[in-house]
């Protein structure tokens, strides 16, 4: 049997897409042949600090405190030291499970202080393959920028990438951020999988009633529909704005929650189209293909995105996307005004743009062919 260590700052219940993939690769593989344990924050003191999750045992560790949210601006100070500290920590626990375990591989679930941790145990232990997955859709600039100290570290950081075995990156946008850093191995180019089964399997009249009844959507209405930690990064904000040049029956269905929410809810009051905006608040993953269903089109126009599952699950839903060709969406996504020989599977629009957002609305709503 294989044994894998993965070093991942958060997991379960703290999901997003990077998250997400571990859980789907880890549970598609063979309990009899791969047994993963992972090294990751706790935050949370009421989380236990060993579980089974799937096929992977997670091992907690870090400071706690009561009800964390997990973003930089909302963690409590003893969990932000506990990510600071986490490359030491991680590395510590790290050799105390390897010296009981023998692991035949480490697994870093992205150059940040996961990425530390696994490179120091690559020091300490070099036979040991070393494997380092990237799926941050900021530019080197955008991370020296979020983390100053990174410049004085930059020698250090950029062994997190020299010194791997291997390197998968979810876009060809990431693998050019590798090549960047200055990785001249063979870098594979994997897309976070969705399951489409799931995604494009109808969703009964009953249910679809229930939830058109339960979010307010009336006979004429079109929704909108964005599935986003609500963080100005996203464009959530450049979608309310858009509504002011959208005929009345377009509105706003997000599903998500963050730190940015009253910040965005000012932003409808402000735009006065507060009651076409309909905050959905956290929906678990497994309910999401209803809200892709009940909904007419589906729009994220990032600012950062390094592949982005959300666009994919709305194609396998069925429903139009509109998108900003930031990071690796371009890898995916073809508009046929920008790419006329390709064979087009949304509309993109401009970053920071609201009416060019509601050009790409207007165009799916008088043209329901391009859908």
């Amino acid at each position: 049997m294989k044994k894998i260590l993965i070093f991942s700052l958060t997991y379960i219940p703290y999901v997003g897409g990077a998250e997400l993939a571990i859980k789907e690769i880890t549970d598609r593989l063979d309990p009899s042949e791969y047994a993963f344990d992972m090294i990751t924050l706790r935050f949370d003191r009421k989380l236990p600090a060993v579980e089974k999750i799937g096929n992977v045992t997670v091992h907690r560790i870090g400071f706690t405190a009561d009800n964390v949210k997990v973003s930089d601006r909302a963690l409590p100070l003893s969990c932000k030291l506990a990510k600071i500290l986490f490359p030491f920590t991680s590395f510590f626990k790290a050799l105390s499970l390897h010296r009981k375990r023998l692991y035949d591989m480490i697994w870093a679930m992205m150059a940040n202080q996961a990425g530390f941790g696994a490179l120091f145990f690559k020091y300490a232990h070099s036979s040991v393959p070393y494997f380092l997955e990237l799926q941050d859709g900021n530019s080197l600039q955008q991370i020296k920028a979020r983390r100053p100290l990174l410049s004085l570290l930059w020698p250090i950081y950029k062994r997190v990438y020299l010194k791997a075995d291997s390197i998968k990156a979810i876009s060809n946008f990431i693998k050019d951020l590798a090549r960047e850093v200055g990785f001249h191995e063979k870098i594979d180019v994997i897309p976070n999988g969705v399951d489409v089964q799931r995604f494009s399997a109808p969703v009964s009249e009953d249910d679809l009633i229930e939830m058109k009844s339960k979010l307010g959507k009336k006979m004429g209405d079109v929704f909108l529909f964005t599935a986003s930690r609500l963080v100005l990064s996203r464009g959530v904000e450049d979608v309310i704005r858009a509504l002011s040049h959208l005929p009345e029956n377009v509105k706003f269905l997000i599903a998500g929650d963050g730190e940015d929410r009253k910040k965005l809810e000012a932003i409808a009051r402000e735009c006065s189209v507060a009651d076409r905006v309909i905050f959905a608040g956290h929906v678990e993953h497994v309910e999401m293909p209803k809200y892709l269903k009940v909904s007419d089109i589906f729009v994220r126009p990032s600012v950062i995105e390094g592949m982005g599952s959300a666009f994919v699950e709305a194609f396998a839903a069925g429903i139009p996307v509109i998108a900003t060709p930031v990071g690796g969406i371009p890898d995916f996504l073809s508009d046929p005004d920008r790419s006329p020989d390709d064979e087009p599977t949304g509309l993109f629009c401009n970053v920071r743009d609201p009416e060019s957002i509601a050009l790409s609305v207007k165009k799916y709503m008088e043209n329901p062919t391009l859908t």
